[in-house]
């Protein structure tokens, strides 16, 4: 950029700030949205290359402001809404609580000692079954035994650690489906 376009363009950004103004806060809907964007066109252009080529400077400058004024709501939209940050807020607060996170612990400990007391056979056939999610066919397999007698250990085995923890057990599949067991 020669020195000689370089002033022109700033005298040009200058002398029609005002309309630039009035245009930018039609188009974008906000005023302190239009000065924003005109101060940022300023600043940018000392990075403008050789301007001696541009043919109409109010619309390029103009250009500049709208080009701006879309990289700016481009960042907008990839920031996080208030509500956003709001609800990752809270949801931090209640999975960070100290409270939870002892009472969490507690019923580890009480399912862990709940689990000690079964029987050798009981308690593998419970881990296969809900923590290795091993369907019942293959723990009969393993152990030798039919299917109906997995699921009658398995029931077994929920029913002594739901009444350790003090809880209820619910059935989600087959015959009584939601029905406590």
């Amino acid at each position: 950029m020669t020195e000689t376009s370089a002033v022109q363009i700033r005298a040009i950004f200058e002398a029609k700030y005002q309309q630039f103004r009035e245009r930018l806060r039609r188009r974008l809907g906000s005023d302190a949205l239009a000065t924003e964007v005109l101060h940022e066109t300023w600043l940018r252009l000392d990075r403008i290359g050789d301007a001696s080529g541009i043919q109409k400077p109010e619309s390029y400058l103009f250009r500049m402001a709208l080009n701006e004024a879309a990289d700016r709501r481009a960042a907008d939209n990839r920031q996080l809404s208030a509500a956003e940050v709001e609800a990752l807020r809270h949801m931090m607060d209640q999975t960070l609580d100290p409270e939870r996170i002892a009472d969490a612990r507690r019923e580890m400990d009480a399912l862990a000692a709940a689990l000690n007391e079964l029987t050798p056979r009981r308690k593998a056939i419970f881990l296969l079954a809900r923590v290795d999610e091993m369907k019942h066919a293959d723990i009969a397999a393993r152990f030798g035994i039919s299917s109906r007698m997995v699921e009658k250990e398995l029931v077994q085995a929920l029913q002594h650690c739901a009444g350790k923890l003090g809880r209820k057990i619910v059935r989600r599949f087959g015959p009584g489906l939601a029905k406590e067991s």
